[in-house]
Formats: structure tokens, C-alpha cells, sequence
């Protein structure tokens, strides 16, 4: 009589592995392939006593990080916001690696409605020279360390980035007065850990991504490679080092496929306390 043959434990441990691998491996896949690739909106009110109440329930769009965005998606994105009633238009830098998308996307993003305009920031791979004439000739203004009073009390600015030029918030905010609500437009966060922010109310930025690859939007290998502040700033709330509020868009591009760091549009609504 032939004795059971006793399986070892490392084989059988190996196998488990070697399944749950296997199947991590494929929910990523198959988000990556289906959700990844869906453009979210995400709503997101921001309660301040600074906010004027001629400003409660006011709209900004935020879209950042288009990155040789399809013209199908960047055409779904404009359609989407021209139903939400934009007041503020913003482009966080980073659009197209060639002159002639980024003319395909600047003369889309120019369709969208708004109220008071659209104006935008460049990022780390916008060279200013090329991108400020082409923003402007459809219409869209671009701050460098600049800014402007778009309403009574609600000034808006946008610093350069950091990697190419040099970031100046105070330059970019000079013209703001004492009981103006200010409005910081930065490509990268981490300026915000770097320089006094006290005289802001709020920062909006993009570049990282969510970490464009994730674990479940849980590990983020390449998040070092954009940020030198981790998960402080991968995406959504964060704060500066004075405590101002900062929020990072995960951006709409799709150079490269996304894993568990959906594309994304932010819509920021003013609300008065």
C-alpha cells in the first residue's frame, strides 16, 4: 500500500502567492483598461469666512496635466464642462510635447464657458516662450508670477514652476489687498512647502498625478520622482507648511496608461460662511 504523498508547505505557499499575484495582477489590468481611462469630476466645496458673499456657490474648473490628451477626450471634457456652469477656468501646465498639439489643445480648452475667463500656469514640460503666445491668441491668459483682481475682493495669481523658472509667490501676489480672498495657481505643490503661503486661502495645483501607477492608489513608486513630500501631496486635500489649504488634481493625461489613478477634472465651489 502506497504511502499519501504530504505536499510541502512552501509549495503550497508558492502556488498561494503565485495566485494572489496573478490575480492583483489583473484587477489592475482590467481597471487600468476600463476606469483608468474614464475622465472623473470630482466636486469639491471649499467653506472660508474669507470667501465674499457675492462669491458663494461660485464655480472654478481646474484641468491640468493634459499631456498629449486624445482631441476625442479633450473634446468629452470641454462638452462636460460647458453643461456645469464654469465661472473660472484654470489650466495647471503640462499640456502637449508638440507646438502644433499644443495649438489643438489650447483652441479646445478656449471653448469652454465661463464667466470671468480662463487663465493658466506652465508646467515642467512647457517651455513659456512657445506656450504664452498660443494661450493668448485663443484668448486664455497666462500668469508668471503674476496675478489679477478678477472681482472685488477675489484675486487671482500663478507662479512659474519651480523646475524651469523661478516660483515667487510673494511677486505673484503683491497686487492683492488685505480683505482680498487670494486664489494660488501653481503646477507643482511643493512651492508651497517652500515659501510663505500665509497670505493665501487657497492653493490649487497638479503635476503628481495620484502617482499615475499605484497598488490600489495605496503604493505609489514614481510619487518620489514628482514630489519630494510623498503622500502628502499624491492628490486631493493637503495643507502647506503654514497650514494653508492646497488641492491636487490627479490631471487628465493619458501619455502613459493610469493604474488605479483615475484621469480627473476638479470643480471647486466657493461657499461663504
Amino acid at each position: 500500500m502506497k504511502k499519501p504523498k504530504h505536499k510541502s508547505p512552501l509549495r503550497t505557499l508558492a502556488k498561494a502567492g503565485l495566485a494572489v499575484g496573478t490575480s492583483v495582477a489583473l484587477v489592475h489590468a482590467v481597471h487600468a483598461a476600463t476606469l483608468d481611462r474614464r475622465v472623473v469630476y470630482t466636486e469639491v466645496p471649499f467653506y472660508s469666512n474669507r470667501v465674499p458673499k457675492e462669491l458663494d456657490g461660485y464655480t472654478i474648473a481646474l484641468v491640468t496635466d493634459t499631456h498629449d490628451i486624445s482631441k476625442k477626450r479633450l473634446q468629452g471634457v470641454v462638452d462636460t464642462l460647458n453643461t456645469r456652469q464654469v465661472d473660472l477656468l484654470l489650466l495647471g501646465g503640462d499640456y502637449a510635447e508638440s507646438e502644433q498639439k499644443l495649438q489643438n489643445t489650447m483652441a479646445l480648452l478656449s471653448q469652454v464657458a465661463t464667466t470671468d475667463g480662463t487663465f493658466g500656469v506652465a508646467g515642467n514640460h512647457d517651455a513659456e516662450e512657445a506656450l504664452f503666445p498660443i494661450m493668448e491668441t485663443h484668448n486664455i491668459t497666462p500668469l508668471a508670477n503674476s496675478g489679477v483682481s478678477l472681482r472685488d475682493r477675489f484675486y487671482l495669481a500663478g507662479v512659474e514652476d519651480q523646475r524651469r523658472r523661478t516660483s515667487d509667490i510673494q511677486q505673484a501676489t503683491a497686487g492683492a489687498t488685505a480683505d482680498s480672498f487670494v486664489l494660488l495657481l501653481s503646477h507643482q505643490p511643493d512651492v508651497s512647502m517652500r515659501q510663505n503661503t500665509v497670505h493665501i486661502d487657497l492653493m490649487l495645483c497638479g503635476h503628481t498625478h495620484g502617482g499615475h501607477v499605484t497598488l490600489f492608489g495605496l503604493w505609489t513608486p514614481a510619487l518620489p520622482f514628482a514630489t519630494r513630500y510623498g503622500r502628502r501631496f499624491a492628490a486631493g486635500w493637503a495643507t502647506s507648511r503654514d497650514g494653508v489649504p492646497v488641492f491636487v488634481s490627479r490631471g487628465v493625461g493619458e501619455s502613459l496608461p493610469r493604474v488605479f489613478a483615475r484621469p480627473q477634472v476638479v470643480l471647486i465651489r466657493l461657499c461663504c460662511q
